[in-house]
C-alpha cells in the first residue's frame, strides 16, 4: 500500500465476548499499525453486553488509540450492531467488518483490501478453491451452510458461494447508497448487505480467505433457532424487494411476533 492508502474503519460487533475479543483487538491493531499506510480505526459495537467486554475494549484502547467502543445497551443483534456501525461510513473511504473471535486473521482481512481495485465491495469466501481453512466447522454447520446457500440462491440468484463469511469491506459511497435498505438485524444481515449492493448495480467481488473456526461459537449453541431465524429473515428480505410487498402488510406484525418468540432481534426499521 502507498502512503495514500484509503482511510479504513474496521467494525467488530460484539455480544458478551470478554473471553475472546482482547487477542483479536491486539492482533489487528498491531498488524495494521505496522502494515497499513493509511489512517485506520477499529470500532467495537457492543450489542447488549452483560459481561466485561466493554471494560476489556476500553483497557486495550488505552494502549491503542485507534480502537474505540460504541456501547449499545439494548440487544439489537449482530446485524443490528453492524447497521449502527455502518452509519459511520461518511467518516472514511472504506469500511469493513470481522468477527470478535479472530477467525479471520488481520493478514487475511488486509488481503481483501488489496482486491478492491474497481470493486465496490470485496467479500471473503470459505468455499472457493484457494481458501485456506485451518480449522473447519463441524459437519452439521457445514451441511446447514450449504442448505442455506441453496435457499439464498433460489431466492436471490446472486451466485455468491459464501454470503455468511464475516470478512467484508466496501466503499463509503456504496454503503451510503444502500444503508436505508439494511434492516435485517440477525445473522442473515450479510445477505441483506450483498443483495442490496447488487440490486443497486454495485460490483461485489468474492475472493478466497484464510479462516479458522473458533470454539465457543454462539451460532453452534443455538443452532436450530438461529437457522430458523435466518430463514425467516431471507424470506422477509425477498418479499421486501417484491412488487407485491405492500400486499403482505397484515403479515408483518405476525413476523415480528415470531422474531420475539424465537428470542431474535426483529428488523430495525419499520416496514
Amino acid at each position: 500500500m502507498s502512503n495514500s492508502a484509503p482511510s479504513l474503519l474496521i467494525l467488530i460487533p460484539a455480544y458478551n465476548e470478554e473471553d475472546r475479543i482482547e487477542p483479536t483487538l491486539r492482533d489487528y491493531a498491531e498488524y495494521f499499525r505496522a502494515n497499513y499506510h493509511g489512517r485506520f480505526e477499529m470500532l467495537v459495537v457492543l450489542n447488549g453486553c452483560t459481561d466485561g467486554t466493554l471494560e476489556i475494549v476500553q483497557r486495550v484502547a488505552r494502549e491503542f488509540p485507534e480502537i474505540r467502543a460504541d456501547d449499545i445497551r439494548r440487544p439489537i443483534g449482530k446485524g443490528g450492531a453492524l447497521i449502527e456501525g455502518l452509519r459511520l461510513a461518511p467518516t472514511v473511504d472504506w469500511i469493513g467488518y470481522v468477527d470478535a473471535d479472530g477467525a479471520t486473521p488481520p493478514e487475511a482481512f488486509h488481503g481483501l483490501l488489496k482486491h478492491m481495485g474497481d470493486a465496490h465491495c470485496v467479500i471473503g469466501s470459505r468455499w472457493m478453491r484457494d481458501s485456506v481453512l485451518h480449522q473447519v466447522q463441524p459437519f452439521f454447520r457445514r451441511f446447514a451452510s450449504r442448505v442455506f446457500h441453496v435457499i439464498v440462491e433460489l431466492l436471490f440468484w446472486m451466485h455468491v458461494k459464501d454470503t455468511q463469511c464475516p470478512a467484508k469491506v466496501a466503499r463509503r459511497q456504496a454503503i451510503e447508497k444502500v444503508h436505508e435498505h439494511l434492516r435485517i438485524a440477525d445473522l442473515a444481515f450479510d445477505v441483506n448487505l450483498i443483495y442490496s449492493l447488487k440490486h443497486e448495480r454495485f460490483e461485489v467481488l468474492e475472493v478466497p480467505v484464510e479462516w479458522t473456526d473458533k470454539v465457543g461459537s454462539k451460532v453452534s449453541s443455538s443452532f436450530f433457532r438461529s437457522s430458523l431465524v435466518m430463514f425467516l429473515s431471507v424470506v422477509r428480505l425477498r418479499l421486501y424487494y417484491s412488487p407485491l410487498y405492500g400486499s403482505f402488510r397484515p403479515l408483518r406484525k405476525f413476523g415480528d411476533w415470531l422474531y420475539i418468540k424465537l428470542h431474535a432481534p426483529p428488523p430495525l426499521r419499520s416496514d
